[in-house]
């Protein structure tokens, strides 16, 4: 299973709030020809580490792809970068952040042959709530192929998960649509 993180907590000039623009994001990737298999709830989270910066829309979506994890890395950075995502510095405000959480069972730690040292599992996510309970939504049994845990237990075994909670509208509904209409 090849998973994606979503996220933002800036509005962008084009799509809107980041709810919006999380989900043009992902109408990005079907249109260069990765297809969404699974998508999480959207979630709304507090800023890690904790600031007075806005607070993020988080989700997770399982894709299907042939590109190799660097290629797929590459092309999610494209996206951004035409979301208008400017890469000045660790945990910062963005208007999209698009990251590669797990490629199948593959494990790839950063080396001179590995062009974009990209690190496979992300390195953060078995501590982060705003990715592990989108993951464990639409897949509570996938296994962390480095700790040999499952996405549920990965959740379960934090502290806080009280400043993630999932998004609903006025209606209830849970938000798993992915392009919402934009708000007032």
């Amino acid at each position: 299973m090849i998973l994606i993180g979503v996220g933002a907590n800036l509005p962008n000039p084009d799509f809107g709030p980041p709810r919006a623009t999380c989900g043009a994001a992902l109408e990005s990737l079907e249109k260069i020809g990765i297809s969404i298999d699974k998508r999480s709830p959207w979630y709304r989270s507090e800023p890690v580490p904790v600031s007075g910066d806005p607070w993020y829309i988080n989700g997770v979506v399982a894709v299907k792809t042939d590109l190799a994890p660097n290629t797929l890395m590459k092309q999610l950075l494209r996206i951004e970068k035409n979301f208008g995502r400017i890469r000045s510095g660790f945990s910062q405000s963005r208007t999209i952040d698009l990251d590669i959480i797990a490629y199948n069972d593959k494990v790839l730690k950063k080396s001179a042959e590995n062009e974009l040292q990209l690190q496979i599992p992300h390195p953060r996510m078995h501590i982060r709530g705003f990715v592990l309970r989108p993951l464990a939504d639409i897949s509570p049994n996938w296994v962390h192929p480095s700790l040999g845990e499952t996405a549920t237990k990965l959740r379960n075994n934090l502290r806080d998960l009280t400043k993630i909670t999932v998004i609903a509208d006025a209606n209830g509904y849970l938000g798993t649509e992915w392009r919402m209409p934009r708000l007032p």
